[in-house]
């Protein structure tokens, strides 16, 4: 049995211990996913991220992970990392493995036993998704994180078809 489920449904909303942004590096919301955690989540969290300490502006760089409480959302965390934006990186698969990793690891040092997340940088940062499902999953599935209950809040039908395929793929 796999500790990963795909979904389709709005992330502030998901029954967790922490629920994963796909933050900027600035991390004072933005659009996408970021603006609906941000919105739902309420001034609170904007202020648990200004108090993040920031260099030349960068509270969280391209593939690390931070972590705030979650202000209104129903969750006791948001962990908040910043994936590669796919034609303005040399190695974006790098980036991106390692936006999850730190995630989880994050998650895992809190002692969280469920997380939520988004598809890591397949919005405006335009990943492809094929490519990002596999990676996620890649991370996800690893024996470390297996004790995890893992949920990916999906957008739409394509988005979660192509994660379910590559998670079959992945289970085949």
């Amino acid at each position: 049995m796999s500790n990963i489920t795909i979904l389709q449904g709005d992330i502030t909303q998901a029954k967790v211990d922490a629920i994963v942004n796909a933050a900027n590096t600035g991390m004072l919301g933005g659009g996408g996913v970021d603006g609906a955690i941000h919105k739902a989540a309420g001034p609170r969290l904007l202020d648990e991220c200004k108090k993040v300490n920031s260099v030349n502006g960068i509270r969280c760089p391209f593939g690390e992970a931070r972590i705030t409480s979650a202000g209104d959302l129903a969750c006791k965390y948001v962990i908040h990392t910043v994936g590669p934006i796919y034609n303005q990186t040399a190695n974006p698969a790098a980036i991106l493995i390692s936006a999850y990793k730190n995630s989880l690891k994050l998650a895992q040092v809190y002692n969280c036993t469920s997380i939520a997340f988004p598809a890591i940088s397949c919005g405006v940062y335009r990943y492809p998704l094929d490519e990002a499902a596999s990676i996620a999953l890649d991370v996800c599935s690893k024996e470390a994180f297996k004790a995890l209950e893992i949920k990916f809040y999906l957008f739409n039908n394509d988005i979660i078809a192509v994660w379910r395929k590559a998670l079959e793929l992945r289970n085949s």
